[in-house]
Protein backbone atom coordinates (compact mmCIF):
# COMPACT_ATOMS: atom_id res chain seq x y z
CA UNK A 1 0.00 0.00 0.00
CA UNK A 2 0.92 3.50 -0.61
CA UNK A 3 0.90 4.04 3.40
CA UNK A 4 -0.99 3.21 6.37
CA UNK A 5 -4.57 4.50 7.03
CA UNK A 6 -5.12 4.69 10.07
CA UNK A 7 -9.14 4.50 9.16
CA UNK A 8 -10.70 3.97 5.74
CA UNK A 9 -14.30 5.54 5.11
CA UNK A 10 -17.15 5.30 2.18
CA UNK A 11 -19.58 6.31 0.66
CA UNK A 12 -22.72 4.83 -1.31
CA UNK A 13 -25.47 6.14 -3.42
CA UNK A 14 -23.73 8.99 -4.90
CA UNK A 15 -23.98 7.99 -8.63
CA UNK A 16 -27.16 6.97 -10.38
CA UNK A 17 -25.86 3.47 -11.55
CA UNK A 18 -25.26 2.86 -7.43
CA UNK A 19 -28.62 3.67 -6.11
CA UNK A 20 -30.62 1.52 -8.89
CA UNK A 21 -28.06 -1.50 -8.01
CA UNK A 22 -28.75 -1.18 -4.21
CA UNK A 23 -32.37 -0.61 -5.01
CA UNK A 24 -32.57 -3.75 -6.78
CA UNK A 25 -30.79 -5.65 -4.27
CA UNK A 26 -32.56 -5.21 -1.17
CA UNK A 27 -35.54 -6.63 0.25
CA UNK A 28 -36.29 -3.39 1.88
CA UNK A 29 -37.60 -0.96 -0.57
CA UNK A 30 -37.57 3.08 -1.58
CA UNK A 31 -34.77 3.92 1.07
CA UNK A 32 -31.95 4.03 -1.46
CA UNK A 33 -33.84 6.30 -3.57
CA UNK A 34 -34.59 8.63 -0.29
CA UNK A 35 -30.65 8.19 0.38
CA UNK A 36 -30.03 9.56 -3.22
CA UNK A 37 -32.45 12.40 -2.85
CA UNK A 38 -31.25 13.40 0.79
CA UNK A 39 -29.49 16.09 2.10
CA UNK A 40 -27.04 14.31 4.18
CA UNK A 41 -25.61 11.07 2.15
CA UNK A 42 -24.72 7.78 3.11
CA UNK A 43 -21.44 7.67 4.82
CA UNK A 44 -20.00 4.11 6.34
CA UNK A 45 -17.12 2.71 7.96
CA UNK A 46 -15.19 0.68 5.47
CA UNK A 47 -11.86 -0.58 6.71
CA UNK A 48 -8.52 -0.15 8.71
CA UNK A 49 -5.39 -0.74 7.38
CA UNK A 50 -4.98 -4.36 8.11
CA UNK A 51 -8.12 -5.24 6.05
CA UNK A 52 -6.87 -3.24 2.95
CA UNK A 53 -4.56 -4.74 0.14
CA UNK A 54 -1.93 -2.45 -2.24
CA UNK A 55 -1.18 -3.41 -5.68
CA UNK A 56 -0.97 -6.48 -7.02
CA UNK A 57 -2.21 -7.65 -3.39
CA UNK A 58 -5.29 -9.45 -3.02
CA UNK A 59 -9.01 -9.00 -2.40
CA UNK A 60 -11.25 -11.02 -1.12
CA UNK A 61 -14.55 -12.93 -1.31
CA UNK A 62 -16.23 -13.59 2.01
CA UNK A 63 -16.75 -17.10 2.76
CA UNK A 64 -20.49 -16.99 3.19
CA UNK A 65 -21.31 -14.44 0.28
CA UNK A 66 -22.13 -15.81 -3.63
CA UNK A 67 -22.82 -12.30 -4.49
CA UNK A 68 -19.55 -9.76 -4.28
CA UNK A 69 -18.52 -7.00 -6.62
CA UNK A 70 -16.10 -4.36 -6.75
CA UNK A 71 -16.50 -0.87 -6.46
CA UNK A 72 -14.16 1.20 -8.40
CA UNK A 73 -13.98 4.62 -6.83
CA UNK A 74 -12.00 8.07 -6.48
CA UNK A 75 -11.07 7.95 -3.15
CA UNK A 76 -9.55 10.67 -1.09
CA UNK A 77 -7.23 11.74 1.52
CA UNK A 78 -8.13 13.65 4.69
CA UNK A 79 -5.34 16.50 5.87
CA UNK A 80 -4.46 17.90 9.51
CA UNK A 81 -7.51 20.22 9.06
CA UNK A 82 -10.15 17.95 7.74
CA UNK A 83 -9.00 19.57 4.06
CA UNK A 84 -8.35 17.11 1.03
CA UNK A 85 -4.86 17.05 0.58
CA UNK A 86 -4.31 13.88 -2.23
CA UNK A 87 -6.43 11.37 -4.14
CA UNK A 88 -6.17 8.15 -5.17
CA UNK A 89 -7.79 5.05 -6.71
CA UNK A 90 -10.23 2.60 -4.04
CA UNK A 91 -11.81 -0.56 -4.57
CA UNK A 92 -14.83 -0.62 -2.10
CA UNK A 93 -14.93 -4.79 -2.52
CA UNK A 94 -18.83 -5.31 -1.19
CA UNK A 95 -21.04 -8.73 -0.50
CA UNK A 96 -24.28 -7.68 -2.54
CA UNK A 97 -26.17 -10.82 -1.27
CA UNK A 98 -25.41 -9.95 2.10
CA UNK A 99 -25.90 -6.42 2.24
CA UNK A 100 -29.51 -6.73 -0.35
CA UNK A 101 -30.81 -9.50 2.68
CA UNK A 102 -31.34 -6.40 5.42
CA UNK A 103 -29.67 -2.78 5.14
CA UNK A 104 -28.77 -3.74 9.29
CA UNK A 105 -26.08 -6.26 7.20
CA UNK A 106 -24.28 -3.23 5.59
CA UNK A 107 -21.18 -3.53 7.91
CA UNK A 108 -20.76 -7.39 7.18
CA UNK A 109 -21.42 -6.77 3.34
CA UNK A 110 -18.30 -3.89 3.26
CA UNK A 111 -15.89 -4.79 6.35
CA UNK A 112 -13.73 -7.91 6.31
CA UNK A 113 -10.50 -9.12 5.54
CA UNK A 114 -9.56 -8.08 1.80
CA UNK A 115 -12.68 -5.94 1.74
CA UNK A 116 -10.79 -2.86 0.49
CA UNK A 117 -7.49 -1.91 -1.77
CA UNK A 118 -6.10 0.97 -2.93
CA UNK A 119 -3.14 2.55 -4.71
CA UNK A 120 -1.15 2.47 -6.60
CA UNK A 121 0.07 6.34 -5.75
CA UNK A 122 -1.31 9.20 -4.12
CA UNK A 123 -1.84 12.01 -6.53
CA UNK A 124 -1.89 15.96 -5.26
CA UNK A 125 -4.77 18.10 -5.78
CA UNK A 126 -2.87 20.20 -7.79
CA UNK A 127 -2.27 17.72 -10.30
CA UNK A 128 -6.27 16.45 -10.23
CA UNK A 129 -7.26 19.96 -10.53
CA UNK A 130 -10.96 19.10 -11.17
CA UNK A 131 -12.26 16.07 -9.57
CA UNK A 132 -15.68 16.52 -11.44
CA UNK A 133 -13.78 15.40 -14.55
CA UNK A 134 -11.96 12.27 -14.43
CA UNK A 135 -12.50 9.28 -16.24
CA UNK A 136 -12.80 5.82 -14.83
CA UNK A 137 -12.58 2.44 -16.10
CA UNK A 138 -12.71 -0.83 -14.30
CA UNK A 139 -11.88 -4.49 -16.41
CA UNK A 140 -12.29 -7.49 -14.56
CA UNK A 141 -10.32 -10.72 -16.47
CA UNK A 142 -10.86 -14.38 -15.99
CA UNK A 143 -8.73 -16.96 -17.07
CA UNK A 144 -6.87 -14.26 -18.43
CA UNK A 145 -10.35 -13.22 -20.58
CA UNK A 146 -11.77 -9.75 -20.46
CA UNK A 147 -15.27 -10.51 -19.05
CA UNK A 148 -16.50 -7.09 -18.17
CA UNK A 149 -15.74 -3.75 -18.76
CA UNK A 150 -17.36 -0.51 -17.50
CA UNK A 151 -16.59 3.33 -17.89
CA UNK A 152 -18.09 6.36 -15.89
CA UNK A 153 -16.81 9.67 -15.40
CA UNK A 154 -17.02 11.43 -12.17
CA UNK A 155 -19.12 14.52 -13.56
CA UNK A 156 -22.16 11.92 -12.79
CA UNK A 157 -21.43 12.18 -9.45
CA UNK A 158 -24.47 14.00 -7.56
CA UNK A 159 -22.27 15.14 -4.94
CA UNK A 160 -18.82 16.92 -4.30
CA UNK A 161 -15.57 15.71 -2.87
CA UNK A 162 -15.59 18.92 -0.48
CA UNK A 163 -19.55 18.28 0.68
CA UNK A 164 -18.64 14.41 1.34
CA UNK A 165 -15.58 15.22 3.30
CA UNK A 166 -17.50 18.07 4.70
CA UNK A 167 -20.12 15.74 6.23
CA UNK A 168 -17.28 12.59 7.07
CA UNK A 169 -15.48 15.49 9.30
CA UNK A 170 -18.85 16.90 11.07
CA UNK A 171 -18.22 15.82 14.91
CA UNK A 172 -16.27 12.84 13.90
CA UNK A 173 -12.48 13.48 15.01
CA UNK A 174 -11.13 11.79 11.90
CA UNK A 175 -7.16 10.87 12.18
CA UNK A 176 -5.32 12.73 9.64
CA UNK A 177 -4.20 10.77 6.35
CA UNK A 178 -7.60 8.53 6.91
CA UNK A 179 -9.10 7.64 3.27
CA UNK A 180 -12.89 8.12 2.09
CA UNK A 181 -13.95 6.37 -0.68
CA UNK A 182 -16.69 8.47 -2.86
CA UNK A 183 -19.31 5.69 -4.36
CA UNK A 184 -19.03 3.85 -7.49
CA UNK A 185 -20.61 4.18 -10.94
CA UNK A 186 -19.73 1.34 -12.57
CA UNK A 187 -21.64 -1.89 -11.06
CA UNK A 188 -21.53 -5.36 -13.07
CA UNK A 189 -24.84 -6.89 -14.01
CA UNK A 190 -27.14 -8.51 -11.19
CA UNK A 191 -26.17 -12.25 -12.70
CA UNK A 192 -22.09 -11.62 -12.10
CA UNK A 193 -20.08 -12.46 -9.21
CA UNK A 194 -16.16 -12.63 -8.49
CA UNK A 195 -14.66 -16.18 -8.27
CA UNK A 196 -11.26 -16.93 -6.49
CA UNK A 197 -8.66 -16.19 -9.82
CA UNK A 198 -10.04 -13.06 -11.12
CA UNK A 199 -8.16 -10.36 -11.67
CA UNK A 200 -9.88 -6.58 -10.59
CA UNK A 201 -8.01 -3.60 -12.94
CA UNK A 202 -9.68 -0.02 -11.91
CA UNK A 203 -8.06 3.08 -13.92
CA UNK A 204 -8.95 6.71 -12.79
CA UNK A 205 -7.20 9.13 -15.33
CA UNK A 206 -4.52 11.14 -13.93
CA UNK A 207 -4.25 8.18 -11.19
CA UNK A 208 -2.79 5.60 -12.86
CA UNK A 209 -4.25 1.54 -12.72
CA UNK A 210 -4.74 -0.47 -9.55
CA UNK A 211 -4.88 -4.38 -10.25
CA UNK A 212 -5.74 -6.95 -7.86
CA UNK A 213 -5.96 -10.64 -7.77
CA UNK A 214 -9.28 -12.16 -5.93
CA UNK A 215 -9.01 -14.94 -3.48
CA UNK A 216 -12.05 -16.78 -2.07
CA UNK A 217 -12.14 -16.78 1.82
Amino acid sequence: MPYQPPEVWGCGVTYVRSKQARETETTIKGIYDKAYEAIRPEVFFKATASRCAGPNEPICIRSDSKWTVPEPELTFIVGMRNEIVGYTIGNDVSARDIEGENPLYLTQAKIYKGCCAFGPVITTPEEIRNPRDLDIECKIFRKNELIFDGKTNTSRMKRTVEELCSYLCRDNPVPMSTLFLTGTGIVPPDDFSLKHGDIVEITIEKIGTLRNPVIQL
